[in-house]
């Protein structure tokens, strides 16, 4: 090999170095960019005053959420968060909370009442993630980024085949877990109380005229016209 062409393969593999560094630091600065509207979102969801604009900052975290997701090549687990939370829970939680009439006054002293307990509580949280995340078995040396996969990997079909075969039986036990509280919510809501009013659309079809109209025949009475 000659001088020249040891001189193109060293150039060579410096510009593949230095696409891969560019890559590392483009992809840390967006994640520490979805970090921090992650944050800002999941503050934002407890400490504004209005309900709808709490549900709008959920919907936000969940996308920034989404998109951390899809830095760590988890493309089925993004989809499914922004499908079923973003498209499915959260539009009804949001219609859910624009019909209720919701007194703001009272949340507000409720937030307040309650922040003398929750703030302890808050901080002692903080300290202890803080503790975790921050021992010997957390941080870029101990957990690196994932190895880039070959152009045919798909994560669907991986995780599909985790679950149905190394975790089948905790999927099935969480699926009739979920079937069980489904069943249960339909049999609370269908439960017949006395102080409870509820229409019997049965009857309300095989209703008579007789049974609703009664004409009364009443003797006319003569009016006095003087004073």
């Amino acid at each position: 090999m000659t001088k020249e062409k040891e001189n193109e393969l060293y150039s060579l593999c410096l510009c593949v170095s230095a696409v891969k560094n560019l890559n590392m630091q483009f992809q840390t600065f967006v994640f520490y960019f979805l970090s921090a509207i992650l944050l800002f979102a999941a503050l934002s969801v407890i400490t504004v005053r209005n309900p709808v604009h709490s549900a709008l900052f959920l919907v936000l975290s969940f996308f920034t959420s989404a998109g951390l997701w899809l830095l760590l090549e988890a493309e089925f687990l993004a989809i499914t968060l922004v499908l079923v939370y973003v498209g499915a829970v959260m539009v009804l939680f949001l219609f859910v909370v624009m019909m209720l009439d919701i007194n703001l006054d009272r949340l507000r002293e409720g937030f307040w009442r309650g922040l003398y307990i929750g703030a302890p509580i808050a901080v002692v949280l903080v300290i202890e993630m803080a503790l975790v995340l921050g021992g010997k078995y957390f941080g870029l040396a101990d957990m690196p980024s994932p190895a880039a996969h070959a152009a045919g990997y798909s994560n669907t079909r991986e995780l599909g085949s985790l679950i149905y075969t190394q975790y089948v039986y905790p999927f099935e036990i969480a699926g009739v877990i979920l079937l069980v509280a489904i069943v249960a919510a339909i049999a609370l809501t269908l439960r017949r109380r006395k102080d409870n009013k509820y229409q019997n659309p049965a009857k309300q079809v095989a209703v008579r005229r007789q049974d609703r109209v009664r004409l009364v025949s009443m003797p006319a009475e003569k009016r006095n016209s003087g004073r």
